[in-house]
């Protein structure tokens, strides 16, 4: 499928249904990036479906505390609680999933949301990544697998599928992963490496990682050994977000432009988040490794279902499972145990897991 500008303006105009609503009364809920915007917006619509436990995961204290004292004046909700997260420090992400294993029984719905546009200037976060790399892809892949163990524990006992939601874009439609990229000894390096950091390679990054959350979600459901939870990923739409707060000149009177004629609010666009997470129950198995948006299943890019698309997210899959199982050992645990194995590294592999995968980590 392509998506075409006009479809793009069209699709901006529809109107929006109400919010989807379930009863979460025994069920635990995360939301990353839930101090603003639609992860914010999202956490209060869970919030008023009554969960036994609601987690705003945030990585700035001050605003996640703001978040939910707003919360809970408009809710009435005591089941939400304030977890800080910072997507851009692996240490951080792995605290995280060590607390969610200490201290939460049950997880039915993770809601990764939180994201950040790349910068001008090529920097580096703390672990060596470029920091928009880091957030969308890596720190949200690398939280997912970590809490992949409690979500199946939940499902089975339990009875209940869990949901893992991947909040992605309709930009992925007019991106694609470049064959350099792909041909690299080391992808993962290489795309977030300073040598892919052009200017070109700068303005077409956020449309790449979003593409890249596709890949992920799709190659993620197809390695999981029992389907025992639903991994979607999700389009919000176009919506008014501080996302984009620090564009300027030219670029910042487009987007203000653009958000006057044709923007969906925050809250409009948490409803897609909701959906994702709790709709379509008669659809369950369709809806695993599916891309959501309009509140429908909907076919991705053209590039996604390629073949070209579909080698890509397979080499990205083995060499993202590679990085992150030096970024954290437990990654190997959780592979062995409920996916099913990346194929044999590359011998050009600067970081290769031996004949045997894992061997050496």
């Amino acid at each position: 499928m392509q998506l075409t500008l006009a479809q793009f303006i069209l699709q901006q105009r529809q109107p929006i249904p109400p919010v989807f609503e379930s009863d979460l009364q025994r069920k635990t809920v995360i939301v990353t990036g839930a101090s603003n915007g639609i992860g914010q917006e999202a956490a209060i619509h869970f919030a008023r479906m009554k969960p036994k436990k609601l987690i705003l995961a945030c990585r700035n204290k001050e605003r996640g505390e703001a978040a939910l004292k707003q919360l809970k004046d408009k809710t009435g909700c005591e089941a939400a609680e304030l977890w800080t997260v910072d997507l851009l420090d692996f240490d951080s992400v792995k605290a995280f999933a060590r607390r969610v294993e200490d201290e939460c029984d049950r997880l039915d719905i993770l809601v990764e949301n939180a994201g950040i546009l790349p910068p001008e200037k090529y920097t580096a976060t703390k672990d060596g990544w470029e920091p928009c790399f880091q957030v969308n892809n890596l720190s949200t892949s690398l939280l997912a697998l970590l809490l992949l163990p409690r979500m199946m524990e939940t499902a089975e006992e339990h009875n209940t599928t869990p949901r893992l939601v991947v909040v992605s874009s309709e930009v992925h439609y007019w991106s694609k992963i470049d064959k350099k990229v792909i041909d690299a000894a080391n992808p993962i390096k290489f795309y977030g490496s300073e040598d892919n950091f052009t200017r070109v390679d700068q303005k077409n990054r956020y449309p790449e990682t979003k593409l890249m959350n596709i890949l992920f979600v799709r190659a993620f459901n197809e390695h999981l050994r029992e389907k025992k939870i639903t991994i979607d990923s999700v389009n919000p739409g176009y919506c008014y977000s501080g996302l984009r707060a620090n564009y300027k000149g030219a670029m910042a009177w487009f987007d203000w432009f653009m958000e006057k004629a044709i923007a969906r609010t925050a809250e409009e666009g948490s409803r897609q988040l909701i959906w994702a997470a709790l709709g379509g129950k008669d659809k369950e198995d369709e809806l695993k490794g599916a891309y959501v948006s309009a509140e429908n299943i909907m076919e991705p890019s053209d590039f996604v279902i390629s073949e070209e698309g579909k080698h890509a997210q397979e080499v990205l899959w083995d060499n993202l499972i590679r990085e992150l199982t030096h970024v954290d050992p437990k990654v190997k645990d959780v592979v062995q145990e409920y996916l099913t194995l990346p194929t044999p590294a590359k011998k050009t592999d600067p970081n290769p897991l031996s004949e045997s995968v894992f061997d050496g980590i």
